[in-house]
């Protein structure tokens, strides 16, 4: 077993602090790595404070974590020495169902998530990227271009593969007039996912300070959704909604906004449940109203290459791990533009 430091919620109450713990010995398809930066994801904060209630403690987050491949299993082929790998909410899956057949592993019912979840090699928990090394398999393992900045590119392996998977699964094209709901670390993600794709973006938002910042990451438009006049202006002219707010809000002002056959696409998971939706804003127009999750690895790759051509990565403060709690109080105060990203350089001084 391998010592390994990283901070810790130890419940649902108390700040994160160092936790030390031990990581397994790498197996034959196994990849080491020395992480060097993790994104910190507003999921995060849910799964410290039990909000989804299935807390598992001592919980060390994180899932959007890029670092160096120190060691490699002995059938590890795929991957060397020394190259600049990302791990994102995936560890393992079952590899047999249906869901993994497809390569859409975040479906699976036995997946295993990087972190707060049963780890079926050891029968404790996972833990996550707030920690100075990790091992996984091969098969869960991403390859990072030199084109990206590695810190940088620490939020795509949530934030960016939870708002591209349903862009390209609904088919988004040149053309399409798109909506992205809410500018923060998913939102931000989509308005340059969509614009990449050449759609004309419109971003909404509760905030009139957001408006400049919505145009610099992709906006052709900024609504803010409070203003009934500037809504109803947009009724039955999206081809796709995608709605990143993570607290429950009334989804028909954006379902009277979709054309015939338009899709409203919700990737934010709030703690409490969406008001039920008018039917009949669906029914007459046979608009839908579904959900994502992540991406499988597969596409997780191809969305990394698709931002390594494109030139597209998040906006981004990067934090010493020391900051973290108060990262995570600016987080639910919408202090920040639009991602924290963690240095574990900076663990050292924990030790």
């Amino acid at each position: 077993m391998q010592k390994t430091i990283g901070y810790a919620a130890f419940d649902h109450q108390s700040p994160l602090a160092p936790f030390s713990f031990e990581r397994r010995d790498l197996g034959p398809s196994d990849v080491h790595i020395e992480i060097l930066y993790c994104g910190v994801c507003h999921s995060d904060i849910h799964q410290v404070r039990n909000e989804w209630a299935n807390a598992t403690y001592p919980m060390v987050p994180g899932h959007e974590i890029i670092g160096k491949v120190t060691a490699l299993g002995s059938v590890v082929t795929e991957f060397t020495v020394g190259e600049m790998v990302g791990v994102g909410c995936l560890v393992d899956s079952c590899r047999t169902c249906h869901d993994c057949q497809d390569q859409l592993e975040q479906f699976c019912d036995n997946a295993t998530f990087t972190y707060n979840c049963p780890d079926p090699q050891s029968g404790a928990s996972t833990y996550g990227g707030y920690s100075n090394q990790i091992v996984v398999d091969q098969d869960f393992v991403l390859h990072i271009s030199d084109k990206l900045d590695p810190a940088a590119a620490a939020p795509l392996l949530c934030a960016g593969i939870t708002t591209y998977s349903p862009l390209k699964h609904w088919q988004v094209k040149a053309g399409d007039k798109v909506g992205i709901v809410g500018l923060g670390g998913l939102g931000h993600m989509g308005l340059k996912f969509a614009k990449a794709l050449g759609a004309y973006v419109v971003l909404f938002t509760t905030s009139t300070n957001k408006a400049e910042d919505g145009k610099r990451l992709g906006a052709d438009e900024v609504v803010l959704s409070k203003e009934t006049d500037a809504m109803g202006r947009h009724t039955a002219s999206f081809d796709f909604i995608l709605d990143t707010v993570a607290a429950a809000h009334d989804l028909d002002a954006y379902t009277r906004l979709l054309k015939r056959d338009g899709t409203l696409c919700l990737v934010g998971l709030p703690d409490h449940p969406h008001p039920s939706p008018a039917v009949g804003n669906l029914i007459f127009k046979r608009r839908r109203i579904v959900g994502s999750l992540i991406g499988g690895i597969k596409e997780t790759q191809e969305m990394l290459d698709f931002c390594a051509e494109h030139d597209i990565s998040a906006d981004i403060e990067i934090i010493p791990i020391q900051d973290i709690n108060q990262a995570y109080g600016r987080m639910l105060g919408n202090d920040v533009k639009y991602r924290f990203v963690i240095d574990l350089a900076s663990l050292k001084a924990s030790l």
